[in-house]
């Protein structure tokens, strides 16, 4: 018969959070150790009665803690203004001086525009992109690749001597 987990918890408990604080830190230590418990919780039922349950209770806590550190690598970080940091190719609609990257694309003819925006901006595959410009796969492959060289060369035409792309 297994123990209730009540006594899994007084039992491993200590080392479960001593766990937590070595890997997330004693900030958040306390927050993983109530979701390490909540996620044994749910599992227990299934637990082989043999199983060693404090090294299943550290495991759970090591994933829940790698998963806590992830989490925080996600959240933004609030700051006070959002620094404004021009772009060399010009901000589209903004009447650059002609030569910067959105007035290039401008440029472009139709079709090459369309699939160089729906593959690089809408991150849409060649077949998705056929479909919706007419023609086949290929056709938008090759005018995504005219269009791109097109940009490159007009880019690099654009850029005074000794200054690279």
């Amino acid at each position: 018969m297994k123990q209730p987990f009540e006594k899994l918890v007084e039992l491993h408990g200590a080392t479960v959070l001593r766990v937590c604080r070595a890997v997330v830190g004693p900030a958040e230590a306390e927050d993983v150790w109530q979701e390490t418990f909540l996620a044994a919780l749910r599992a227990y039922p299934e637990l082989p009665p043999d199983a060693n349950k404090e090294a299943w209770l550290v495991t759970i806590a090591h994933r829940k803690s790698i998963d806590a550190m992830r989490s925080n690598g996600r959240r933004p970080v609030p700051i006070e203004a959002v620094p404004e940091t021009p772009s060399p190719h010009g901000v589209p609609g903004s009447g650059d001086d002609g030569c910067g990257l959105w007035s290039s694309v401008a440029r472009l003819p139709d079709k090459q525009r369309r699939v160089i925006a729906y593959r690089y901006l809408a991150d849409l595959a060649f077949n998705d992109i056929a479909a919706i410009v007419g023609g086949t796969p290929a056709a938008a492959r090759r005018a995504a690749s005219d269009g791109l060289k097109s940009l490159r060369s007009r880019l690099v035409a654009s850029q005074p001597e000794g200054e690279s792309a």
